[in-house]
């Protein structure tokens, strides 16, 4: 049934994200301009993929989206990596939100605020997990 689920995640400018999303392997696949920036990105990394949407590009989309274009709340992505430490060293300079840790369920993990303000989580499991 599902091919694919992929997080559409808003923000006011995605240039910076784009940048964030590079450090670690992503390349910028889709973009629409929006006046002289980007409105609309799908980032891709092999199979995956994030998209990012301006809130000014929800709100001409449908009246539907506004409470999402509106909102305040960000999204927070889990995202599984062969390496953690590289992705660790990658992302330097960008907030740290939460540290590096070992988890109970067997991941090695760290959490950073990316420019839109939404909280990525890159983990690593060990070879038992």
């Amino acid at each position: 049934m599902i091919l694919q689920v992929t997080a559409n995640l808003v923000a006011d400018r995605i240039e910076p994200s784009v940048a964030f999303f590079e450090k670690i392997g992503f390349s910028l696949d889709v973009q629409v301009p929006e006046g002289n920036h980007i409105g609309f990105a799908i980032l891709v990394d092999g199979k995956n993929q994030v998209m990012y949407q301006t809130r000014q590009s929800l709100r001409d989309d449908a009246e539907a989206f506004l409470p999402a274009a509106d909102g305040t709340s960000p999204a927070l992505l889990f995202i599984t990596v062969s390496d953690v430490e590289a992705v660790a060293r990658a992302l330097e300079g960008y907030e740290v939100i939460m540290k590096m840790r070992d988890t109970f369920y067997g991941a090695r993990e760290i959490s950073f605020l990316e420019p839109a303000g939404h909280v990525v989580t890159f983990a690593e499991f060990g070879a038992e997990s």
